[in-house]
């Protein structure tokens, strides 16, 4: 009878264990199943994608298109940070890349807020894709685009870099081809963006990187809307 007391005791603080832990374990296996595979929301935290994209925006990034595909001219895509695939930025690293599993543990909403715990290889950056694979691409000093030889018309950007009277300039030029398999962003707010342009191991995204498209804002209430490929969000409400 003594032995079958303990073993009652027992099996109720399992049960008790799992009661209380095993929803919360459920919940974020399956946060991080949809998060990975399907889709997820996420905020703008910088102006590099002014003005379409405002600090603090709420949007959804969707994962199914880029499987089936190669992401297109125009369209913005989140992807991970230079940091975790720039070869010059991994050079500098004195510990060895977080994991997947780990980047998905710390940059939960519950944990992604506390200071110090992220590893820059697990932040993730947005930025609008301007050339793809096989395109030769040019961008003046003023952050303008040529794509093959012919000048891009882009309504999405309100702010370019500003030139001296000498027409000197901070932003970087570029003229290279875009190899296969890689895409080449720049952020709409091309006098304040670190995209392609700058970093410091070769200015190309591989498509591996890439995170999902960013498709829907959510928040604010007054500028909810699909992104469309032009930059500027289609209107749903005032």
């Amino acid at each position: 009878n003594k032995l079958k007391g303990q073993n009652s005791r027992r099996d109720l603080k399992v049960n008790s264990f799992w009661d209380f832990w095993g929803p919360l374990l459920l919940t974020v296996i399956f946060y991080m199943g949809v998060r990975n595979y399907v889709a997820e929301a996420r905020y703008i935290p910088s102006g590099s994608m002014l003005p379409g994209l405002q600090i603090n925006d709420r949007i959804f990034i969707e994962k199914f298109t880029f499987r089936r595909r190669s992401p297109r001219r125009g369209e913005i895509v989140v992807f991970n940070s230079p940091s975790s695939f720039d070869k010059k930025l991994l050079a500098q690293r004195s510990r060895p890349l977080p994991s997947s599993l780990e980047c998905g543990l710390v940059t939960f909403p519950l944990l992604s807020f506390l200071p110090g715990i992220v590893d820059t290889a697990c932040e993730a950056y947005i930025k609008r894709v301007v050339a793809v694979g096989g395109d030769q691409v040019s961008v003046n000093s003023k952050g303008e685009i040529l794509i093959n030889g012919s000048f891009v018309q882009e309504p999405y950007v309100e702010k370019f870099c500003s030139l001296t009277s000498k027409g000197l300039s901070n932003c970087k030029k570029i003229n290279t081809i875009v190899p296969r398999d890689h895409v080449f962003v720049l952020g709409d707010n091309r006098s304040n963006s670190w995209d392609g342009r700058f970093w410091p191991g070769g200015p190309f995204l591989p498509e591996n990187q890439i995170l999902g498209r960013a498709i829907w804002r959510f928040w604010p209430i007054n500028r909810i809307g699909a992104l469309s490929r032009k930059g500027h969000s289609q209107q749903l409400s005032q």
